[in-house]
């Protein structure tokens, strides 16, 4: 499907779904309220990868909200069939999934975004957009049908991603805990000569292209080292 699927940068299509939250338009539902999202993709209701991730968001969209982020799924299976599978998931397992899931029976939805591929042709891959709240696509993220999502690295990402926005910095891999410059935030790359020469004087860097500052705040930072703090975490299973 080439020149169908979105990409990162780009606005996220337009799109009327039907969920079993009712009718919702994408990306506007959101962005109306000035609310990011994250729209993700499971290859099937009743299936034990999937019912994990669902656990897993539904006890992590209170820090999702947070972030001013909702949460919408999406697979090919009925509105019947989510209703249904949400009301398994309150009875057996007593988490109570609160966001909408988009029925997508006739893949219409998968494709025009690009998520059945070549492993299944008729299930979605696990895919993740992050979208903000200008409605513009921020990160694209696929998995198999047989991996399952770390979730804490998704709330991670939004997190960065804002601060991206708000600091005009780049983050580090495994911020907040960088090898090379722990919890400080990358500045931009320098303009012009002039301005290269002068970066050393202003920031600390290794040199002139590779500088950094500590803008982000001590809540910001704390709050990225309990996403991975709970994601080191070994909890107690249900079974």
């Amino acid at each position: 499907m080439p020149g169908e699927i979105p990409l990162i940068g780009e606005k996220f299509p337009e799109m009327e779904v039907v969920t079993d939250h009712g009718v919702i338009k994408l990306p506007d539902h959101f962005t109306s309220q000035g609310k990011w999202f994250v729209l993700f993709s499971h290859p099937a209701d009743f299936t034990p990868v999937c019912t994990t991730e669902f656990v897993a968001f539904a006890k992590r969209y209170e820090d999702f909200k947070k972030l001013n982020t909702e949460l919408i799924g999406l697979s090919v299976d009925s509105t019947y069939s989510h209703i249904k599978w949400k009301e398994w998931i309150e009875k057996e397992l007593g988490e109570k999934i609160p966001f909408p899931i988009i029925a997508d029976p006739q893949g219409n939805v998968a494709k025009k975004l690009g998520l059945l591929h070549a492993e299944s042709s008729t299930h979605t891959v696990r895919a993740v957009f992050i979208v903000d709240n200008k409605g513009v696509i921020r990160a694209i993220l696929y998995y198999p049908l047989t991996l399952g999502r770390l979730i804490d690295e998704i709330l991670r990402m939004v997190l960065g991603l804002q601060l991206v926005d708000k600091y005009g910095r780049a983050v580090p891999a495994n911020w907040p805990h960088n090898e090379l410059i722990g919890d400080k935030l990358i500045v931009p790359p320098p303009g012009t000569y002039q301005e290269a020469m002068e970066r050393m004087k202003t920031y600390k860097c290794f040199d002139w292209w590779f500088c950094f500052d500590d803008k982000a705040t001590k809540e910001e930072k704390e709050l990225a080292e309990a996403f991975l703090k709970r994601a080191a975490e070994k909890p107690t299973p249900k079974a």
